[in-house]
This record gives C-alpha cells, sequence and structure tokens, in this order.
C-alpha cells in the first residue's frame, strides 16, 4: 500500500484498515511461530502499512499537509 493511497482514506476507513491489518499481523507471527509461514517479509509489510495509517492520521490531527 502506497501513502498516497492512504492519505485518499477518511478517518474512519483508516481506523478500520488498522483493525484489519493488526488482525492480519497477528495471523502472520502466529503462523511464523508454527513454521507456516511462507513469506516472513510479510510481517514487515503489514507492519510498515499499519505504520502509514498511524502517520496519516497524526498528520491530520495535527493539520498537517
Amino acid at each position: 500500500m502506497k501513502i498516497k493511497d492512504v492519505r485518499e482514506l477518511t478517518n474512519e476507513e483508516l481506523n478500520d484498515k488498522v483493525y484489519s491489518l493488526k488482525e492480519e499481523l497477528f495471523n502472520l507471527r502466529r503462523k511464523k511461530a508454527v513454521g507456516s509461514l511462507e513469506h516472513g517479509e510479510d510481517v514487515r509489510r503489514v507492519r510498515k502499512d499499519i505504520a502509514r495509517c498511524y502517520l496519516v492520521l497524526r498528520e491530520r490531527e495535527l493539520n498537517i499537509k
């Protein structure tokens, strides 16, 4: 997910996106613990997507353009 795509979402959509990404991260970590995770970079991708969402939410809170 690109930052440009994240900035197009509303605050409610961003909060929903963060929730779903956290669920996905939980499932990926569980798979990693069991040893059935095929692509380890998926965990990193999801963590970065969560960070992007929080960045945009914080920018909007501070009115940064």
